[in-house]
């Protein structure tokens, strides 16, 4: 699986590959934000007839998270787990974890579903 920050290219890798929302990050101190996503390369054979039902999925899980949906998103996420041929399983068990945190204390009001990395500016 390899990863797109440059939102420029992620339409042109749709025209030959499943390319799927992942976090969207905020660096700082400079307070940019740049959405990641990933390019699934390696399918299984069995999984081809189902890749457009578990995008729409995936889609939704990504959605139903920004709005703090997260029986909704537990629910996709165990539609998913496993799925992609496992690639995409541990970036599933990361936003599990997260929605396990997050139901038992709210993010507050602030949250965005932004994830925040520090960056050094040299």
């Amino acid at each position: 699986m390899n990863i797109i920050l440059d939102p420029n290219e992620v339409e042109e890798y749709r025209k030959k590959y499943t390319v799927l929302e992942l976090d969207t990050i905020k660096f700082q101190p400079v307070g940019k934000c740049v959405t990641a996503y990933c390019i699934v390369d390696k399918l299984k054979m069995t999984e081809l007839p189902q890749v457009e039902t578990k995008s729409a999925v995936h889609h939704n899980l990504m959605s139903n998270y920004r709005q703090r949906n997260w029986q909704d998103c537990l629910a996709a996420l165990d539609q998913l787990d496993g799925f992609w041929s496992g690639q995409l399983d541990s970036f599933y068990e990361e936003i599990r974890c997260r929605i396990a945190k997050y139901i038992d204390n709210d993010p507050g009001k602030d949250w965005d579903a932004t994830i925040e990395k520090t960056v050094t500016t040299e």
